[in-house]
């Protein structure tokens, strides 16, 4: 999407790279074929979740009032209108 801060939070940059790297060493793991590597690696990928989570509820992730998506359609001017 143009023009939008979707995604570009430090909870939403943190969560994926610590996803990322669970994803490489679950990969990593199963290339090797060693079963308890993959899951600790899945572990990983969930604990990416979590702490990206934990980091929007204290406030370093997108509020949802401030994305086009999440706004009622009353509470804007209909469009062409000149305020």
């Amino acid at each position: 999407m143009a023009g939008s801060s979707h995604g570009h939070t430090p909870a939403a940059w943190t969560g994926v790279i610590i996803s990322f790297i669970g994803f490489c060493i679950a990969g990593l793991f199963m290339v090797a074929a060693q079963p308890a590597g993959f899951w600790a690696g899945l572990g990983v990928v969930a604990l990416g979740g979590v702490v990206g989570y934990i980091m929007r509820m204290m406030g370093l992730g997108q509020p949802k009032h401030s994305h086009p998506v999440h706004q009622v359609a009353g509470e804007q001017a209909p469009a062409g209108a000149k305020g």
